[in-house]
């Protein structure tokens, strides 16, 4: 490979990074986020400050689609995700959807206000996300129903395989929901 790139999606803001994951004896290697070397390729200059990690079991983990008071970058470390991405910002891409299949060597980086679900495709599946705030319980967030017709996630699974909590399949409808102000 010739090291990493980065793609701007039809979400302005939200980019789609390829990276370089080195295969060595023992396993492989992967440098997950370097700000000079995306910085060059036109990524934003970004300060995360919280690091968080996600193991699931199982294929068919579903989490709704979220968008929270901060910017994320989610790169997989182990198995593989389907994820959709949302636009809840104000402006014209409002409801905009884009998804992608991810393994270890992609990720995406999304702007505040881009709501994010995930499903997995591979039992014992690892994920990282970077922040760029800290995370609260308290922190605003809006949720959109996974499973919204307007919007049409087409998840990789029935939604009989699917497995999540009630509240992100009760959520409120695009129509429902007031575009965020960032």
């Amino acid at each position: 490979m010739g090291g990493p790139s980065v793609r701007q999606t039809s979400i302005p803001g939200l980019l789609h990074v390829e990276l370089e994951v080195l295969e060595t004896p023992q396993g492989w290697f992967k440098e997950s986020f370097q700000q000079e070397k995306l910085g060059a390729l036109g990524f934003p200059q970004v300060d995360f400050v919280q690091n968080n990690m996600a193991y699931t079991t199982e294929v068919g983990i579903t989490r709704g689609i979220h968008a929270e008071a901060w910017d994320r970058y989610i790169s997989p470390a182990l198995g593989r995700l389907f994820t959709a991405i949302v636009d809840l910002r104000e402006g014209p891409t409002f409801g905009q959807l884009e998804t992608f299949e991810l393994t270890p060597g992609q990720a995406i980086y999304l702007p505040q206000g881009c709501g994010h679900s995930f499903c997995t495709l591979e039992p014992n599946t690892v994920y990282t996300y970077l922040l760029t705030a800290h995370w609260t319980p308290a922190a605003p967030r809006t949720v959109l129903n996974l499973f919204d017709p307007q919007v049409a996630v087409p998840w990789p699974l029935p939604r009989d395989q699917l497995s999540y909590v009630e509240a992100d399949a009760t959520a409120p409808y695009l129509d429902a929901v007031t575009p965020i102000r960032v």
